[in-house]
């Protein structure tokens, strides 16, 4: 609008100074109009500029986009009473521009701010390029070590020299305790403070720095018996977003809470490149392992998403996990060993990165882990699974316990499965 306004006042209005000195004329009398009108336009198309780049209500900016009209209009009809429209002119301009250039530093300010970097004005940050974010969703059954075997995915990750954001996606807003050693405010309990006012909040009212330099955020939820998780990932990917955060990072980590039992516990996979499902090698965490298997390929059919593979945690044996495997062809990323310290990182806070720093024999453990993290940086093809029926799954699973002999799966058979997985 200013620029419109600006374009149309120099047609109306020439530059040169008038030689009559017959008082004003018809051309500088509508001169001056135009330039009430270049004013007025400066203001608005400002004003709108700053709150479209803040979102907030810009008392500051707005006082000095006015400030600049004013001065504008005033300097045009001072020119006009005075027939010098000539010298007015450029007076007019400069004064109204002044309202512009003052709105976006006051925005180029802000979006710096927000955006957590001095280097970068919010404008670059918001204009990078989402696909060098890798995106990852971790899902498996409750209480099977998602959150712990996350936190030192990530740390792996980092030490691979990736900046790494965790975002909790639980109402318990514990996914990040293992990095902090304590539980951080959740986005949700931030912007109810805030009244929902996104503009008054700030990366550093979120975003927790945590062990080995990963950057924690917590989603929390609604509260129990109300709401739907889902609404709460939309919003902190929402907020992220308005903060220039989301593509600042080269991986984001999403912790999710559980087995997916409706829409919004998948909403994470919406915003995944890659679903990783953490079990054992039990019954019931297979079971669920299939279920989060199934949201998968149905999120793949609308999104670029691939299931990068299984995480065996803590199991010292893997037999059924190849059962299943063979029945539903995925990979296995790694099958992590069934040592007390791993459940007992969780309780102190800590990950086994930091607890290997004092226990050095544990650092044979990150190894697993790190061997994680290289296969995720080589950018893995994926697959999308077909999920096995859940009576079919039943019977071959219960059918291992009852009939282990018959059941024992054959190593040559279960190689040839994964030779026959369809990458996609």
């Amino acid at each position: 609008l200013g620029a419109a306004g600006s374009s149309l006042s120099l047609v109306a209005y020439p530059i040169a100074p008038s030689s009559s000195s017959m008082g004003p004329t018809m051309n500088q009398v509508s001169g001056g109009a135009a330039f009430v009108a270049l004013g007025t336009a400066i203001h608005a198309g400002s004003t709108a500029f700053a709150t479209q780049a803040s979102g907030v209500r810009v008392q500051a900016i707005g006082a000095a986009t006015r400030q600049g009209a004013t001065q504008s209009a005033a300097a045009v009809h001072g020119g006009v009473r005075e027939a010098s429209g000539g010298r007015a002119a450029p007076v007019a301009l400069a004064a109204g521009m002044l309202g512009l250039a003052a709105a976006g530093s006051a925005k180029q300010r802000r979006a710096g701010r927000r955006g957590g970097a001095s280097a970068k004005s919010g404008l670059v940050a918001m204009a990078a390029d989402a696909s060098d974010c890798l995106k990852l969703a971790v899902y498996g059954k409750g209480g099977i070590g998602k959150s712990t075997t996350a936190c030192n995915i990530s740390v792996a990750l980092a030490r691979r020299g990736k900046k790494v954001l965790q975002i909790g996606c639980d109402p318990k807003h514990d996914s990040t305790f293992t990095l902090t050693g304590f539980l951080i405010p959740t986005i949700i309990d931030t912007l109810q403070e805030k009244d929902y006012h996104y503009e008054n909040v700030w990366p550093e009212d979120v975003i927790y720095k945590g062990y080995g330099g990963v950057d924690c955020v917590e989603a929390g939820g609604p509260p129990a018996g109300a709401g739907c998780g889902g609404y709460v990932v939309g919003e902190t990917v929402k907020l992220l977003k308005e903060l220039n955060a989301f593509y600042e990072y080269d991986v984001i980590l999403f912790d999710v809470l559980g087995d997916v039992v409706c829409g919004g516990f998948a909403a994470p996979l919406n915003y995944a490149d890659y679903c990783m499902i953490v079990t054992d090698n039990g019954f019931d965490a297979l079971f669920a392992a299939n279920r989060i298997g199934a949201s998968v390929r149905e999120k793949a059919r609308t999104h670029p998403l691939r299931l990068a593979g299984l995480i065996g945690n803590r199991t010292s044996k893997r037999d059924l996990i190849d059962k299943y495997v063979q029945s539903c062809p995925m990979p296995v990323l790694e099958v992590l060993p069934l040592i007390e310290d791993i459940r007992v990182s969780r309780v102190k806070g800590k990950t086994l990165f930091e607890m290997a720093e004092k226990e050095p024999s544990l650092k044979y453990v990150c190894d697993y882990y790190l061997n994680i993290a290289d296969q995720l940086c080589a950018a893995p093809e994926g697959v999308v699974p077909n999920e096995v029926p859940d009576r079919e799954l039943f019977s071959l699973l219960s059918d291992f316990y009852l009939t282990p002999g018959e059941a024992a799966v054959d190593g040559t058979a279960a190689e040839e499965a994964m030779e026959e997985v369809s990458f996609v």
